[in-house]
């Protein structure tokens, strides 16, 4: 019995090693046995070789695709200098869009950002004496405070949304070369709404204020200036907290969006009452993969 099943894997053996063979068959009839496995023995090798060489070209490849997608994304739009310092981020005061920042030694984003901060402290003052005396109000005091009551009267996404359709039907979208003449201009609230015009940053910093004034607190609220892969440029919308999200109000539409379905806009700073940071870097596609970054720049916010 032991000598049969031998005998069968060797008839078995010999079919597959013919089978293999076929089709160097005619090579092989005129060389005899001693060559024929000489030849035989060099093929095997030669595949075996074969063999060895796919798989280093497949783990060169594959390192190649690691290095590549290591590579730090493009030099973001905005100059601006960073503190030196850990980045900041915290499970229960997450950022908008789910990145880590660092704080903004210095730069024009900050620049400009602290001096619109000093604009809105005084604007506070007219608002405080409106509220004692409506009649001494101007016209952009009175409507300011009349979409602040709105907001007020409603809670939560309701008030967000109150508040992000009444700035942007209260403004007319207009460059700032256009209305002052400069390239680039940052006006408070009360400024804006006096001309009743203004770009993408004016409306961000008016609905800032005015989620603030309606009741949002300040730790929920953030102005971000982004880089819109749409239009290839930079632009201002506000993020408003709401249950652990992140939405966001843009001057260009009505609806609320939440962060990540913002799959056009790359973060580049956060602005609120702390002052000025710089994501540390946009998300790998890993992380988030709706996102890179584009090339060409604009020396400041200017989509409207």
């Amino acid at each position: 019995m032991l000598g049969r099943v031998a005998a069968c894997g060797i008839a078995v053996l010999v079919l597959v090693s013919l089978a293999l063979f076929s089709g160097e068959t005619k090579a092989f009839t005129d060389v005899d046995a001693p060559a024929a496995a000489v030849m035989i023995a060099t093929s095997r090798h030669h595949v075996q070789d074969q063999i060895r060489n796919l798989t280093l070209d497949r783990t060169v490849d594959a390192q190649a695709r690691i290095k590549v997608s290591a590579l730090e994304p493009a030099e973001q739009s905005i100059k601006s200098t960073a503190a030196v310092g850990p980045a900041i981020q915290s499970p229960a005061m997450a950022e908008p869009f789910g990145l880590n920042t660092v704080p903004v030694a210095s730069g024009e984003v900050l620049s400009k950002w602290s001096g619109v901060e000093a604009d809105i402290r005084a604007e506070n003052d007219i608002l405080s004496r409106c509220r004692a005396e409506a009649e001494l109000c101007s016209a952009a005091a009175r409507k300011f405070l009349a979409i602040v009551a709105q907001g007020r009267a409603q809670t939560g996404r309701a008030r967000i949304g109150i508040i992000n359709r009444a700035i942007n039907l209260a403004i007319r979208p207009t460059s700032d070369l256009a209305q002052w003449g400069v390239i680039d201009r940052w006006s408070a609230p009360l400024v804006t709404l006096t001309t009743g015009r203004g770009d993408c940053e004016d409306y961000a910093i008016a609905k800032y204020v005015a989620l603030k004034e309606a009741g949002v607190a300040a730790e929920d609220l953030r102005l971000v200036i982004v880089r819109d892969l749409a239009v290839s440029e930079d632009h201002a919308v506000v993020a408003a907290r709401l249950d652990d999200d992140w939405i966001v109000l843009d001057n260009r539409w009505l609806a609320l969006v939440e962060d990540s379905q913002t799959r056009q806009m790359v973060p580049l700073f956060v602005l609120d009452q702390t002052g000025v940071r710089q994501f540390a870097r946009a998300a790998t596609p890993d992380e988030r993969p709706v996102w890179a970054v584009g090339e060409g720049a604009s020396a400041a916010p200017g989509s409207l």
